[in-house]
C-alpha cells in the first residue's frame, strides 16, 4: 500500500514558500478594492445580492505554498486538504490543482471530493461513524482509511475477509495530553469520543497486538486539536504517537508502521491581518518533539483546513435597517447565525472583525466610532454577530464585511428560517489591479426550498 507522491502544483500555483502565507499590510485595501468591484458588477445587490461571500484564490495559492515550504523538500508528504473547512468543489477541484490532496469526513465530502477530481489514492476518510457502506465504498475505491476505534477495526477485519484493498489502512490514536482553550475543538483529551485512547489500561499492548495480527495496519494517526490548541500540545501530542509507532516496530522487530498522519489543527489569528503561527512555527515544534518525521523514516500525512482558508476570505452584507434600544445602536444585517454560526452561538471562542463600508463597498472612515451591535436576520434574540462594537456609525444601505471567513462560515450553512445559500464569489486580481471574479457557488433561489418531494 503506497502513499502516492503529491502532483506537482498546477499552472495557478505559487512557487515555494520557506515563510508564512502572510497578508500583507495593504489586505484592508485590496477587501475594499474587491467589494467596490463587487458592487459596481452586482454581485452585492441591495435588493438582488444582500450577501455574498468572497474567496482570494491569490492567497489560497500563496497558503498552499507556504505550507509545502515548511517542510524539506526531501520529505514524503502528502497534504490533504481537510474538506469540512470548504466543500465547495470549485475551490476543491483549485486546491487540487495546487497540489493538495482531499481529506474527508463524509458520504458528501468523498463525493464531493470525487467530483473534485481527486486521485481516490490522494483522498483520507476520517469519521468517528463510519458505516459499513462507507467502508466498502473506500476500500473499493483505494480511498486511505484511518480507523477510530476497536468495533470499526472489526468492521474493516470482516470486509477485508471478502477480498482485497488499495488502499493504506491505520489507526487513529488518541494520546490524551488535554485540551486547548476551546473545548469543542480539542480531540485529545481523556474522554474524547476520537480514536483508541493510547492511556486507557491496557490499550497500548492492546494496541501492539492488533499491529501484530495484521500487516496490513500500516499507520498512527494523530489529530490533538485546532483552534485554541497551542503549538507546543500540537506537537507534543504528534511526538507521543510517533513514540508509539516506534514502539510497535521495535516490538514487532519489524518496521510495519511506516506512515504517520499528523491529522489537522493550526490556530488562525482573528485580531488582525496577521497569519500566526505559521506552517514553519510548527514544523520547528514537530522537529523537537518528533524528528523521526524529517529523517526519512515515514512518509507524513497533514490536514490543515481553517488555517489554509480562513484569511482568505471574508463575507460582506448590507444593512437593512438600523434603531435605538435601550440606549444602544443597532444594525440589522443580512449575515448572522446561517452564514456565523460558530460566532452567533460562541462568541467568546469565535470572535469575528467587521469593517462598516459605504453602498460603494468605500471604507467608512469618517464619524466617530459608536459602539453597536451587528445583528443577523434569523428569528432569534441572540443572532448577534458583535455586541457593543465601536464602529463607524452605520446607516441602511451600508454594507459590512465579515472578516477571516475563508473557511467554514459561508461554505457550512445553517438553514436557520429557511434562509437560502448566499453565493460565493472566488477573485484574483492582476498585476495592474483588476479584479477577476469566478463562481464557486451560485445563490440558492428561494424556489429550491420549496421543491416537491418525488
Amino acid at each position: 500500500m503506497t502513499l502516492p507522491q503529491p502532483a506537482a502544483p498546477g499552472p495557478d500555483a505559487a512557487g515555494p514558500a520557506a515563510g508564512p502565507a502572510e497578508v500583507g499590510p495593504d489586505a484592508a485595501a485590496r477587501r475594499e478594492l474587491v467589494l467596490r468591484e463587487a458592487v459596481r458588477r452586482r454581485l452585492l445587490d441591495p435588493e438582488d445580492a444582500l450577501l455574498a461571500a468572497f474567496v482570494d484564490l491569490d492567497g489560497v495559492a500563496a497558503s498552499v505554498a507556504a505550507l509545502r515550504g515548511a517542510f524539506p523538500a526531501e520529505a514524503d508528504v502528502l497534504h490533504a486538504f481537510a474538506a469540512k473547512a470548504n466543500c465547495l468543489v470549485p475551490l476543491l477541484s483549485r486546491l487540487r490543482e495546487l497540489g493538495m490532496g482531499c481529506e474527508v469526513a463524509s458520504p458528501g465530502e468523498l463525493a464531493q471530493a470525487l467530483a473534485a477530481g481527486f486521485d481516490p489514492a490522494r483522498i483520507v476518510l476520517d469519521s468517528p461513524a463510519k458505516t459499513r457502506r462507507e467502508l466498502v465504498r473506500a476500500l473499493e475505491l483505494g480511498v486511505a482509511v484511518n480507523i477510530d476505534s476497536w468495533q470499526e477495526l472489526d468492521r474493516v477485519d470482516d470486509l477485508l475477509r471478502a477480498g482485497t484493498s488499495a488502499s493504506r489502512l491505520g489507526v487513529r490514536v488518541n494520546p490524551q495530553i488535554g485540551g486547548g482553550t476551546i473545548g469543542a475543538m480539542s480531540t485529545a483529551t481523556p474522554t474524547s469520543k476520537f480514536g483508541i485512547p493510547l492511556a486507557d489500561e491496557g490499550n497500548a499492548k492492546r494496541l501492539v497486538e492488533a499491529f501484530r495480527a495484521r500487516p496490513w495496519l500500516s499507520w498512527i494517526h494523530v489529530h490533538v486539536g485546532s483552534q485554541g490548541c497551542p503549538l507546543g500540545l500540537l506537537a507534543e501530542g504528534v511526538g507521543r504517537a510517533v513514540a508509539f509507532a516506534e514502539r510497535v516496530n521495535a516490538e514487532l522487530g519489524r518496521r510495519q508502521v511506516t506512515g504517520i498522519d499528523l491529522g489537522g489543527g493550526l490556530s488562525v489569528n482573528f485580531a488582525d491581518d496577521t497569519t500566526a503561527p505559521t506552517y514553519a512555527d510548527y514544523v520547528g515544534r514537530l522537529r523537537a518533539h518528533a524528528p523521526e518525521l524529517f529523517d526519512g523514516r515515514y512518509r507524513v500525512v497533514t490536514e490543515f483546513g481553517r488555517s489554509l482558508l480562513a484569511k482568505n476570505g471574508f463575507t460582506a452584507a448590507y444593512v437593512e435597517y438600523t434603531k435605538v434600544a435601550g440606549g444602544r445602536s443597532i444594525a440589522i444585517t443580512h449575515a448572522g447565525a446561517q452564514v456565523a454560526t460558530r460566532t452567533v452561538f460562541m462568541p467568546d471562542a469565535w470572535p469575528l472583525r467587521i469593517t462598516a463600508h459605504h453602498p460603494s463597498g468605500a471604507a467608512k472612515e469618517s464619524g466617530e466610532p459608536v459602539p453597536q451591535d451587528v445583528a443577523g436576520p434569523c428569528c432569534f434574540a441572540g443572532d448577534l454577530l458583535a455586541r457593543a462594537r465601536p464602529l463607524p456609525p452605520l446607516e441602511p444601505g451600508d454594507l459590512v464585511a465579515l472578516l477571516d471567513t475563508g473557511a467554514y462560515y459561508a461554505s457550512t450553512h445553517f438553514q436557520y428560517n429557511s434562509l437560502p445559500e448566499p453565493a460565493v464569489h472566488g477573485f484574483t486580481v492582476d498585476a495592474g489591479g483588476a479584479v477577476h471574479f469566478e463562481p464557486l457557488r451560485r445563490a440558492q433561489p428561494v424556489e429550491e426550498l420549496i421543491r416537491p418531494v418525488g
